[in-house]
């Protein structure tokens, strides 16, 4: 088998990884995006262990390190802004709620894209365009777009998101709230960017109010802070709700919950936001013929894992390790993939036993619970034993990491 031409869908993190890979095996590569242009928003994201070692491998983990957040550590508040616990920020490649690479989703993209230049495979890069059609004959995938263009493909890859459209198109299962594909996690996320304060500091301040609700600020190196909303709901559908009315929702959920809230909420009606219902992407299978699902599309493990980023950029390197050996049938190769990503996939999705209601308590008790857990696991007795960063690392090395001779000995 020798693959000549590949489609990826989606140019976030998983997509431009995998497009560097297979374009430093001479693949030509075309990246398509519905958004005009690369998407250089986003919250942070972080990198931990065999994702840090991928990002080396690429060249770019200093580059990286150069644009961290600059995240001193986690500390966690209850509704009246008391100190329940601190985490610092982790010295080890995987440990701890603030992970050692703190960068912003955007960002790291924008690196991930830039390191495709000059690689010895062509990129061809589709923005403000998708695909609309897919026919596998078996030989290849004719791809149809919604410009209107058709071009045929020895694979296509879905990097899409957990809510992905092309997925459904190629696998079925449905689509938004209601897809097969999607485990629901009961929970909700609103993300956006504030003018930053005099009293905002480097923590990542984590604030539980009660009925299950949380209100998140963040550190970033752009001079502004990240703000989150988390709040538990069973109610289907409140992600496709249009802006104005996701923002009603929430500024009535978070009325009288004090400054970290209610700054929040007064911002959803003039800052951008970001809404989307938390969940993990399921599948008995990650191919179909000539088409492949890759990043959150095939494995989202949710925000409250801390491993999607990680999980992106170890599975896009795998895939173009498997399709690109030398010698490999395309059916060993999509095995080969999967044989090797799903040990860290199911690790990852693994939460912590009553994920996400334990980070949202709903009654007085259960912020009382939390805040003795937290000052337990942050106290100097346990800090120095690192019991408390070994409790909350994602399972960032469950993966045999293998080495591709052949995609890292390319030039770039």
């Amino acid at each position: 088998m020798a693959i000549s031409s590949v489609l990826i869908s989606g140019a976030s993190i998983a997509g431009p990884a995998l497009a560097h890979w297979l374009a430093r095996a001479g693949v030509d590569v075309t990246v398509v995006e519905r958004a005009p242009e690369l998407r250089e928003g986003g919250h942070n994201i972080d990198v931990r262990g065999a994702g840090r070692e991928v990002l080396r491998r690429m060249g770019l983990e200093d580059a990286v390190l150069a644009h961290t957040t600059g995240e001193a550590g986690t500390r966690f508040l209850d509704d009246r802004g008391r100190v329940l616990g601190a985490f610092p920020a982790s010295t080890s490649q995987t440990g701890g709620p603030t992970a050692e690479v703190e960068v912003l989703r955007g960002r790291l993209s924008r690196l991930l894209v830039d390191s495709c230049e000059g690689l010895p495979g062509s990129i061809t890069w589709r923005f403000d365009d998708q695909v609309a059609e897919l026919d596998d004959d078996g030989s290849g995938v004719a791809a149809t777009f919604a410009s209107g263009d058709e071009e045929r493909y020895d694979v296509v890859v879905v990097a899409e998101g957990l809510r992905s459209r092309t997925r459904q198109m190629v696998f079925g299962g449905g689509g938004g709230s209601r897809s097969a594909h999607v485990k629901e996690l009961g929970a909700y996320c609103a993300y956006l960017a504030v003018a930053r304060e005099p009293s905002d500091d480097d923590y990542w301040n984590w604030q539980v109010l009660g009925r299950g609700r949380s209100a998140h600020l963040r550190p970033d190196d752009e001079g502004t802070t990240r703000g989150l909303l988390t709040f538990l709901s069973d109610v289907p559908g409140l992600d496709e709700l249009e802006p104005a009315a996701a923002a009603l929702v929430m500024q009535r959920l978070y009325a009288g919950t004090g400054p970290i809230g209610e700054r929040l909420v007064a911002a959803l009606d003039t800052e951008p936001f970001y809404f989307e219902a938390l969940g993990q992407a399921v599948l008995p299978r990650w191919s179909q013929g000539r088409m492949v699902l890759a990043g959150d599309a095939a494995h989202c493990a949710s925000p409250i894992s801390g491993m999607s980023t990680t999980l992106a950029l170890v599975g896009a390197y795998l895939l173009a390790g498997e399709l690109t050996a030398p010698g490999a049938s395309l059916a060993s190769a999509l095995d080969g993939y999967e044989r090797r990503l799903r040990p860290l996939v199911d690790a990852a999705q693994k939460l912590p036993p009553g994920t996400p209601r334990v980070g949202n308590p709903r009654h007085t008790a259960e912020i009382r619970v939390l805040g003795a857990l937290v000052g337990l696991a942050s106290s100097r007795a346990v800090k120095r034993l690192k019991l408390g960063e070994k409790l909350i690392s994602p399972p960032a090395d469950a993966v045999d990491l293998p080495r591709y001779e052949h995609l890292e000995a390319a030039p770039v």
